[in-house]
């Protein structure tokens, strides 16, 4: 350990789910033999940290806990078997904070569905802290040359629609419609989308959101489903032949947007699930998605492999995450934005403040 280390550090904390949350000091912990000690410089604000705090999902859940997972920062200790990172690297804590890497999916590149797999912000304490532990070989590893601040997002956000866009199996030159485009996760996607060379639909609500998708994301077009007297019509009739998109990437956070994917995707068209809305359930019509040839997939975080790739777009400058930053205190206000689904782009949080 180095000296410059304090023994407490400023953290968000929810001692049960349905918060509150309590913005306090609790002491810094020391990195096992495998593990790195990331002081956090900024980290992202994920749909998935409130969820978390509410109990939505049907995983068991560490409490008290500290949630985040898209922190980044610096290195500043390691345990004795920690080879391969340096003491002032730059790193990220994903959401898959460690996986036993023995597994059959381990061995497969697939460590996100690794049965022992730690997750930030959940089953070990997350990113909302100064200073956070992560298993050292599932760190994102991070150029000095890339601000600490834009990148937060794109070590969950940005590595999860790269990966959705990948399992939709989308080609270059081909259509894709991101639902819920103007959020974190949907404004990224579209960049991705953009830089993977498919065509862009995007579908959301609102003027600010619309303006940000057509000017500053690169999508083609805009449909609004709180104004849309038929959504179905209005995204088919987005594309050239009136078919559909050859792939929807759902990034809602409700469940009306799950159910209707299936009636305008275009034949063998793919349905990706990345959002998880507490409670939903997907439902398509049988005869449709038969003789449409059509696929729903879900599709999780990405594994190690992904993230490089993902990180390597961003660092290229082809990906600009829309985000604001406010104070480690200020949690709870973003919250609440997230609850009323007023926010654009990310909210990123300044650990210092």
């Amino acid at each position: 350990m180095v000296s410059q280390i304090p023994k407490m550090q400023w953290a968000q904390v929810f001692e049960k789910t349905g918060g509150p949350l309590e913005y306090k000091q609790i002491p810094v912990k020391q990195p096992g033999p495998d593990e790195v000690l990331i002081n956090i410089k900024f980290s992202g604000v994920c749909h998935t940290d409130l969820h978390a705090m509410n109990g939505d999902w049907p995983l068991a859940l560490k409490l008290p806990l500290v949630g985040g997972h898209e922190g980044a920062g610096v290195v500043v200790a390691k345990g004795e078997l920690v080879k391969d990172i340096e003491i002032g690297d730059h790193a990220g804590v994903k959401w898959i904070n460690g996986s036993c890497l023995a597994c059959d999916f381990c061995q497969q590149s697939d460590e996100p569905l690794c049965p022992h797999a730690l997750l930030s912000g959940y089953t070990v304490d997350g990113s909302f802290q100064q200073y956070c532990i992560a298993k050292a070989a599932h760190v994102a590893r991070l150029h000095k040359d890339i601000p600490l601040d834009a990148v937060a997002p794109v070590l969950c956000a940005g590595i999860t629609v790269y990966k959705g866009l990948k399992e939709s199996g989308a080609r270059p030159g081909q259509t894709v419609a991101i639902v819920g485009a103007g959020g974190g996760l949907g404004s990224i996607a579209q960049q991705y989308a953009r830089a993977m060379g498919l065509r862009v639909i995007a579908i959301d609500a609102g003027d600010e959101k619309k303006k940000m998708c057509l000017e500053q994301l690169g999508a083609e077009s805009f449909v609004d489903f709180s104004t849309s007297k038929d959504l179905v019509k209005d995204v088919k009739a987005a594309t050239e032949d009136g078919l559909g998109p050859h792939a929807v990437i759902l990034v809602a956070v409700t469940e009306k947007p799950f159910q209707q994917a299936a009636e305008y995707v275009r034949p063998r068209g793919v349905i990706v699930c990345i959002g998880m809305p507490a409670g939903a359930y997907l439902r398509a019509p049988v005869f449709e998605s038969v003789v449409k040839m059509i696929t729903i997939k879900g599709s999780y975080v990405g594994n190690r492999k992904d993230t490089s790739e993902a990180l390597d777009f961003y660092r290229r400058g082809v990906i600009k995450c829309p985000f604001k930053v406010v104070g480690l205190s200020e949690l709870k206000m973003v919250y609440d934005k997230m609850r009323a689904g007023t926010i654009a782009g990310r909210y990123v949080l300044d650990t210092s403040k």
